[in-house]
């Protein structure tokens, strides 16, 4: 048996502590769990101490965010595999053991996520992975079950297992081995779209992500930002720069990162013409955080097999904005 090890990070999260852990606890009775605080100022650890004395509590002495925090916690956890979850999340009974299942019978698969739903529509799937991530050539990042903002119904179209580009920290499996030698999350990315990043880079050293579709969680999503909040804006444009650069080689790299720029400014002037300044600034300040970080991150890259057939259609931003396609069934045969 594997021995899987659920971490929660946590940052000022009582309220979802209490309201999510009830069915982790209830329901993972076959790992052991873990909640990673990054130096919380309210009453969290007390909470914990008090109504659930078996979680162990992995104490970080800064809030790093979302990469740095698990960097600083998966360090203290020894186990086989780990799951990354987040505090905002009801799991399913028995969601582990599918799971643990394909760890066991497929040896290629290094990183899983489950079926993803939506907490406040559970008919739905939800924004953060929903059946599992993909890319266009030009980095942008969309899910079967969510292209942008349309959210599929789930009617069993995704009940499958299959392999996919990345999987949501929403809800991450990770061997740990795999999960050391990639050196975890770059916290240069502090936080969203990390987990594209360590996906991409597993994939370019030959290792396999995978979606299990018999397991399912329901995540409410948005607890830390939600989906149009400026912040959010600025770190998925400027990290998803940065994922282009380190885990793409030169020639493919920078005309990339030059049409990005083009289509990053047309994705800009869209947010002014819907009333939205503020995520258009967002969008300019990626990306001269991008200049700023630009040699930091190009030394970052290791010299390894680039994955090169990455991505699922050339243009995610022409098939759903210019051809109106919604589903991700739809979009594979575009």
């Amino acid at each position: 048996m594997l021995k899987i090890a659920v971490v929660i990070l946590n940052w000022n999260g009582e309220a979802l502590l209490e309201k999510f852990l009830p069915s982790v606890t209830a329901y993972s009775k076959e790992s052991e769990i873990y909640v990673a605080d990054n130096a919380s100022t309210d009453t969290s650890i007390e909470f914990l101490r008090k109504h659930y004395p078996e979680i162990k509590i992995i104490r970080n002495n800064s809030n790093g965010g979302y990469a740095k925090g698990y960097n600083e916690a998966l360090a203290h956890i020894k186990a086989d595999v780990y799951c990354l979850l987040n505090s905002d999340v009801a799991v399913t009974k028995d969601w582990l053991v599918p799971i643990t299942n394909e760890f066991l019978n497929n040896p290629k698969a290094a990183i899983i996520q489950p079926k993803i739903l939506d907490y406040k529509k559970k008919t739905h799937f939800e924004y953060a992975g929903a059946a599992g991530g993909f890319i266009d050539k030009f980095g942008y990042p969309f899910c079967r079950g969510r292209i942008f903002q349309e959210l599929e119904q789930d009617n069993g179209q995704y009940n499958d297992t299959s392999e996919i580009f990345w999987a949501s920290g929403a809800c991450m499996f990770i061997r740990s081995n795999v999960f050391q030698e990639l050196q975890g999350f770059d916290e240069d990315y502090f936080a969203h779209q990390e987990e594209i990043d360590l996906c991409w880079r597993a994939k370019n050293k030959g290792y396999a992500v995978y979606y299990v579709g018999s397991s399912e969680i329901f995540h409410l999503g948005g607890a830390t930002l939600s989906n149009m909040d400026p912040k959010k804006t600025f770190f998925n444009f400027r990290n998803s720069l940065f994922s282009i650069l380190k885990n793409l080689p030169p020639k493919k790299s920078f005309p990339i990162i030059f049409l990005r720029f083009l289509l990053d400014g047309i994705a800009g002037i869209r947010f002014v013409l819907q009333a939205k300044p503020q995520h258009c600034w967002a969008i300019v300040r990626a990306h001269f955080s991008f200049y700023k970080h630009c040699n930091t991150m190009y030394k970052k890259r290791e010299r390894h097999n680039f994955t090169m057939e990455y991505y699922s259609t050339y243009s995610i931003v022409w098939s759903h904005f210019f051809k109106h396609i919604n589903f991700f069934n739809i979009l594979i045969k575009d």
